[in-house]
């Protein structure tokens, strides 16, 4: 048995390292520097006497003792939430977030709960929306509106925006799919308008002078990935939300490529425990594809 308690912030910093896989996002995520987190890290290896992750310039993983240790440093972690929730004896704060369809991928569920982001003291309330639609709901004042926005554009946004990550859109399609004999419309799957990527895979195609037709139009990124793994169509998607399996097929049949789009972030002020959400999910996206 150690003769002292674990440092939460030590034990809360490798927990972020391990959600995030990045020093890097974990300090982004909790406000500090690289080199705090490895502090935090160095101190709590030294207090257990083991170690607890494997690092590299490129990646981090769980040493086995680490993987041993993450479920109760999370149990740890929820019950000091618990416990300061109960004292406290607050009304949870809220948190409401907007992605878009073309950003959330079909992984957020799994990592939204990995983050425990919607933990004591906090109500999170997460809604899918097209781009365009969300733009224009964070725009309009009034109660119930949203906190924080993540979108997908093709403008370099300016001071109204925090840039996560950057992405080319692809054609997508199941490994089997057949290459369409010449002179055949190209079938397409796409969300409902209005969508921005819908509309820069049909300008996209026009501008080369490719026939094409749309032949599923679904509901959301998971529907149309459904049917692009089906073999129905071929989908222009970020290869972050791609579905599983799914393969860049461009260049096999001599498409045109599609445009570089950004994943961009917009908040208002927010402190807090919504701030401490906004922050660790807006690392989880941090990077060159968005996660």
């Amino acid at each position: 048995m150690l003769a002292r308690p674990l440092d939460l912030d030590g034990v809360l910093a490798f927990v972020r390292v391990v959600d995030l896989g990045s020093f890097t996002r974990a300090a982004e995520a909790l406000e500090t520097s690289q080199a705090a987190i490895s502090l935090r890290l160095k101190r709590l290896e030294d207090r257990l006497g083991q170690r607890l992750l494997d690092r590299t310039p490129r990646h981090v993983a769980t040493t086995r003792k680490g993987e041993l240790f993450l479920a109760a440093a999370r149990r740890l972690l929820e019950a000091h939430e618990s416990a300061l929730a109960e004292m406290d004896g607050v009304i949870p704060a809220r948190l409401c977030l907007g992605i878009s369809d073309h950003v959330a991928g079909p992984d957020l569920p799994a990592l939204l709960r990995r983050l425990g982001l919607a933990k004591d003291g906090l109500t999170l309330e997460v809604r899918i929306v097209p781009s365009r639609e969300l733009a224009a709901a964070f725009e309009s004042a009034g109660e119930g509106g949203y906190d924080a926005v993540l979108l997908r554009t093709e403008e370099m946004p300016g001071r109204d925006g925090t840039v996560l990550a950057q992405e080319r859109l692809g054609w997508f399609a199941a490994p089997d799919f057949p290459i369409p004999p010449a002179g055949e419309p190209l079938r397409l799957a796409g969300l409902a308008g209005p969508c921005n990527v819908r509309a820069a895979a049909a300008r996209t195609l026009d501008a080369a002078g490719l026939p094409w037709t749309e032949v599923f139009v679904g509901g959301g990124v998971l529907a149309v990935g459904a049917a692009v793994m089906a073999g129905l169509a071929i989908a222009a998607l970020a290869p972050s939300t791609a579905p599983p399996g799914a393969v860049e097929i461009g260049a096999r049949l001599g498409l045109p490529n599609l445009p570089l789009t950004w994943i961009v972030l917009r908040s208002r002020r927010l402190t807090g425990r919504p701030a401490e959400a906004l922050r660790t999910l807006a690392a989880a996206y941090r990077g060159p594809g968005g996660r």
